[in-house]
Parts: C-alpha cells; sequence; structure tokens
C-alpha cells in the first residue's frame, strides 16, 4: 500500500537505554494516541483543545496534532488527493505513534476519510494504545454549523473532492469511542471532553 514510498536499505535500528516504560513512569502517565476522525465541523478540533486543557488541569502531559495545523508545515506539499490524503494520514500516523512513545497522550484531530488509513495508523501502534474517537454527526449538521465556510464553497464548486459532498467518508467499523448528538445537537466540549476522560481513566491511561 505505501511501496510507492521506497524501501530503504542498510539502516539498522538504534536502542537507546531510556525506553518508553520509563518515560511513562517519569510522568505517571501511559502514552497513547486518541485518533479523532469525522467529518468537517463534526467538532474534531474542539474536542481535542478540550481534552489537551482537561488533562493539562489533571497534570497530564499531552499533545495536538491538527490537521490544518499539520498543513502549514509537516504536510504542507501535500494536496487533497486521495494519494495526498493517504500521505498525510501515515505522516501524522508516525507522528503520533512517536509522541506516545514519548509518553503523551497524542490527540490527532484530522477528518481522515478513509479507512485503510485509519487502520494503518492503528496498525503501526500498540493496538491497545490506539484509541479512535469517531464523531458521529450527520452531515446535516455540520454543513448546518459550517464553522470555516468550507461546505458552501464546496456546494458552489469552489472547493472539489470535499469529504461528505464529492468525496466520500468511511466510518470506523470498531471504534473504541462514538460521539453522537443529543437532542440534534453536538454535545458540548465538556461533556465530549468528559467521556473520552473516562475512558482513558477506566484504562489506565492516566497513571503509569
Amino acid at each position: 500500500m505505501y511501496s510507492s514510498l521506497g524501501k530503504p536499505t542498510n539502516i539498522f535500528w538504534q536502542e537507546c537505554p531510556v525506553g518508553k516504560a520509563d518515560r511513562q513512569k517519569l510522568l505517571n502517565q501511559k502514552g497513547c494516541v486518541v485518533w479523532i476522525t469525522g467529518l468537517s465541523g463534526s467538532g474534531k478540533s474542539t474536542l481535542a483543545c478540550t481534552l489537551g486543557r482537561e488533562l493539562h488541569n489533571r497534570g497530564k502531559l499531552s499533545y495536538i496534532l491538527d490537521g490544518d495545523n499539520l498543513r502549514h508545515g509537516l504536510n504542507k506539499d501535500l494536496g487533497f488527493k486521495a494519494e495526498d490524503r493517504t500521505e498525510n494520514i501515515r505522516r501524522v500516523g508516525e507522528v503520533a505513534k512517536l509522541f506516545a512513545d514519548a509518553g503523551l497522550i497524542c490527540m490527532a484531530s484530522l477528518i481522515s476519510p478513509y479507512r485503510k488509513d485509519r487502520d494503518f495508523c492503528r496498525s503501526i501502534s500498540s493496538d491497545a494504545s490506539f484509541i479512535e474517537v469517531f464523531m458521529n454527526m450527520p452531515l446535516e449538521l455540520c454543513e448546518e454549523r459550517d464553522p470555516k465556510g468550507l461546505y458552501k464553497l464546496a456546494r458552489a464548486g469552489k472547493i472539489k473532492g470535499f469529504t461528505g459532498i464529492d468525496d466520500p467518508y468511511e466510518p470506523p467499523l470498531n471504534c473504541e469511542i462514538e460521539i453522537r448528538p443529543e437532542n440534534g445537537v453536538c454535545p458540548s466540549p465538556c461533556t465530549m471532553a468528559e467521556q473520552v476522560v473516562t475512558y482513558l481513566e477506566e484504562k489506565g491511561f492516566l497513571q503509569e
């Protein structure tokens, strides 16, 4: 699936004396990847930022990998064609894996529309430390919210290949956490964050 990237030769894995378990003990938490996926406008970034603040308040170290922010730097050379989306997610998955190995709780907030790309990111992590959060908000709600005005542009034909309009979104089949609307609206940021925090607590990620 990723053979086009080429296979490096003459390289060797360098083992280091301080490992993930040592870093986790120092931080008194367990590193993991919280992968937040869903349509544009579903509340991914809102959840990630609120969750980051809640973890910080609890003395837990986390970091957010936001899809838009990463396209200003690490992934600024990529467009939105299917192959570029795949490479975008691959890079973020690899970086998220490194953050988790460092002992951090890493929130990756991206539309990540294709199931195979998200599954790849899960496959390179320890399965127990990859937590997929599906923002299961209907297109109608996301389009009504349209915080960045992107749906309006897509409907006007000014953006091509926009997820949910003229490009597909493949929902997760076995996500760890699913966040749904409440009474037809997106739950409050604190409610969503608490749902994720509760999961992290129950699975032991908030203590070494």
